[in-house]
C-alpha cells in the first residue's frame, strides 16, 4: 500500500461525468461498469467502498482511474469530496 494517494478530476465538457485519476491501481482486471449503486455493493472491494456515495448513479473503474456519472441534485464538490474520502479509506 502506498503512504499517499494523489486524485485528480476531470469534468467532462457536457458536465455529465467526472473522471477521477489516481495514483494507485483500483483494479487489475478488464473494465468494471456498475449502472447502479446497488450493482456496486455487489462488486469489488473498491466498488463497494464507493456504492455508500450518494448521488453516484453509474461507475465505472479501469485501472487507476475511475469515472462516475451523478444525481444532478448532488452538487460535485460532494461527490468529489466522498470519494476522495472514500479512496483514502480504502488504502490508506
Amino acid at each position: 500500500m502506498s503512504e499517499y494517494i494523489e486524485i485528480e478530476t476531470e469534468l467532462s465538457d457536457d458536465g455529465r461525468f467526472l473522471t477521477v485519476y489516481t495514483n494507485l491501481r483500483l483494479n487489475e482486471g478488464e473494465v468494471e461498469r456498475y449502472d447502479s449503486l446497488a450493482a456496486a455493493e455487489e462488486g469489488t472491494p473498491v466498488a463497494q467502498a464507493l456504492a455508500v456515495i450518494e448521488g453516484i448513479c453509474t461507475l465505472h473503474i479501469e485501472g487507476s482511474d475511475l469515472t462516475v456519472q451523478r444525481d444532478p441534485d448532488i452538487p460535485w464538490h460532494n461527490i468529489i469530496s466522498d470519494i476522495s474520502a472514500a479512496l483514502k479509506d480504502f488504502f490508506l
